[in-house]
């Protein structure tokens, strides 16, 4: 695999395929509790997207975006940096079991056809993830935090981003983060309009463990 320095980096920065789907599925709720509105978020979560399938998304309101389908085929993952020149070339080496994902409209542009500036996969038995040979044109930095995982780098981008009125709890950022069952201290201390009842479809769809 031939890669930037910037993607190898990322590839050897992610987790496996279990750990990586409970972060986007942390990453998820903790978006939920902060942002109740579902427009408004980054981080999103659908256990229920199709049969055998599940997907991670993240858009940060400026067209970038990335998505993250976990299958039986394994992981797919493509990124798209508006700003960068297009890339159909990268698609052309995603392996014929994620076919179905890169032509998937939902993963496209406002047409519904193809687009990435940045792709990589992860097969069953596979023991890292691996990319096009060809270089990305961007978007590499848009899975950083999904790469770092941590509760402290968590809780420093959303506090820049959402700009709450008080410090996030790093404890309850971890909790989250660590798909430990939510309880009513938990969600407060993150965001006290909010209440556990109010979670309920939400934590339906992201598939977050319930007692």
């Amino acid at each position: 695999m031939h890669s930037t320095p910037d993607l190898h980096r990322l590839l050897t920065r992610l987790p496996d395929v279990p750990t990586l789907r409970d972060r986007c599925r942390g990453l998820a709720m903790l978006e939920a509790i902060l942002s109740p509105d579902w427009a408004d978020r980054y981080y999103s979560y659908d256990s229920t997207w199709g049969e055998g399938e599940e997907t991670a998304s993240m858009r940060n309101g400026e067209g970038d975006d990335w998505f993250l389908v976990f299958s039986p085929a394994g992981v797919y993952a493509r990124g798209l940096d508006h700003t960068a020149p297009p890339a159909p070339h990268l698609l052309a080496e995603v392996p014929e079991a994620f076919r179905p994902f890169v032509e998937e409209p939902a993963f496209g542009d406002s047409d519904g056809k193809p687009d990435a500036t940045v792709c990589f996969w992860r097969t069953p038995g596979a023991t890292a993830w691996q990319a096009p040979s060809a270089a990305p044109t961007g978007g590499v930095d848009l899975f950083d935090l999904l790469a770092d995982g941590t509760a402290a780098a968590y809780r420093t981008w959303a506090e820049e981003y959402y700009e709450p009125e008080h410090p996030l709890d790093l404890s309850a950022i971890a909790h989250v983060l660590a798909l430990r069952p939510l309880t009513p201290a938990v969600v407060t201390a993150l965001n006290p309009d909010l209440d556990l009842d109010g979670l309920t479809d939400d934590i339906a769809e992201i598939g977050y463990p319930t007692p």
